[in-house]
């Protein structure tokens, strides 16, 4: 047997080397202290500043990270739906004083002149129904179709994994 010498060297350090060359804190660990943590905090100022900087670059529609993700969060937190309820009734209360006020023009005038119109109010109710329904219909179809083509692009965008070609053709 071939028997090899290996020589061991070792480091030492006397007290005041020790203590200048190796860390004795927990710094290293990852532990942060309570300034250091508030330094790192975002204020609410700095959180403004930066989505004021992003607000074009933020998405519109999307089920996170978007624009209408905002809304909803924030919505959901001040129960904006209970204002919505209320705005709605409210807009229903003005499209009946509103048709009111043309039941009673259309009285004024056939007063004034003696002869009858013939409008019908409630035709005309159901035809303004008619285009609010469609516009609707319509904006919704434009959020999915929006919300459809945001969702393309990002998984055009998104890098894939190399395929191998099975086709046949290649180089031999």
């Amino acid at each position: 047997m071939n028997k090899k010498r290996i020589d061991l060297k070792k480091d030492v350090f006397n007290k005041s080397q020790y203590s200048k060359t190796i860390s004795t804190s927990f710094e290293e660990l990852g532990v942060k202290t309570i300034s250091e943590q508030l330094n790192e905090e975002v204020s609410i100022e700095d959180f403004f500043n930066l989505y004021n900087q992003l607000f074009y670059e933020i998405p519109s529609e999307g089920d996170t990270n978007s624009h209408r993700y905002l809304v909803i969060q924030s919505g959901e937190y001040i129960n904006f739906d209970e204002n919505l309820e209320e705005i709605e009734a409210l807009r229903e209360e003005i499209a009946r004083l509103r048709t009111d006020i043309l039941d009673l023009r259309i009285q004024n005038i056939e007063l004034e002149t003696g002869q009858k119109l013939n409008i019908n109010t409630d035709a005309l109710k159901n035809q303004i129904s008619n285009i609010g329904s469609n516009i609707e219909s319509n904006q919704t179809s434009i959020a999915e179709a929006q919300a459809a083509s945001e969702k393309a692009i990002a998984e055009a965008n998104t890098p894939t994994e190399s395929k191998t070609d099975t086709s046949g053709v290649g180089y031999f």
